[in-house]
């Protein structure tokens, strides 16, 4: 950025003028435009969290993480999604008013399985979230030990095609499961 252009962002008011701050960088300006943008200043309530943020133990946000899996997990142990009647909470609308599972009807059945270690009974009511879960376990393992231990595991290289291709896959199952022929209906739950 010229210093003209960093005189001409100091003008407007309310942007701090220090040469290194990101207010006073912006973003280049658009052809025939003389002022470059600059990105509002950060309020009370970002500044607040970003202090908070900063300030905070590395193993917070890890923790944070799992605690909410404890409690999705008790929670679905507590209801018994696979024992349960059609319209027993938790319940899918659209299969509750269509008869057609959603892509992501059995999930909750599945999750009750494979905490139980039933793998098999786990595919048998959502394939694509057996096959996911041990990709999620290790993200969540590799992201929590550089967090808490600063050990870096491997990190898998999750590009656009490849969630694209699951995505594709994950729509395929949803169409596949709702067929009512062999083998097509030993997907349906």
């Amino acid at each position: 950025m010229t210093q003209p252009d960093v005189q001409a962002q100091a003008a407007v008011p309310g942007y701090p003028a220090a040469p290194g701050h990101p207010a006073a960088q912006g973003y280049p300006a658009a052809p025939g435009y003389p002022v470059a943008y600059l990105p509002p200043p950060p309020g009370r309530f970002t500044r607040m969290l970003t202090r908070a943020y900063a300030r905070a133990p590395g193993w917070l946000a890890p923790a944070a993480v799992l605690g909410c899996f404890a409690a999705a997990a008790a929670y679905v142990l507590y209801t018994d999604p696979a024992h349960a009647d059609a319209d027993a909470v938790p319940t899918c609308l659209v299969k509750l008013t269509t008869g057609f599972d959603c892509p992501g009807c059995g999930g909750t059945r599945a999750f009750y399985y494979a905490l139980h270690g039933n793998i098999p009974a786990a595919a048998r009511h959502h394939a694509v979230f057996v096959f996911a879960l041990p990709f999620l376990v290790y993200l969540y393992v590799a992201w929590a030990s550089d967090r808490v231990f600063h050990r870096r595991l491997p990190q898998p290289r999750i590009t656009g095609r490849m969630i694209g291709v699951f995505l594709a896959a994950w729509g395929v199952f949803a169409v596949a499961r709702n067929l009512p022929w062999a083998p097509f209906n030993w997907l349906y739950v």
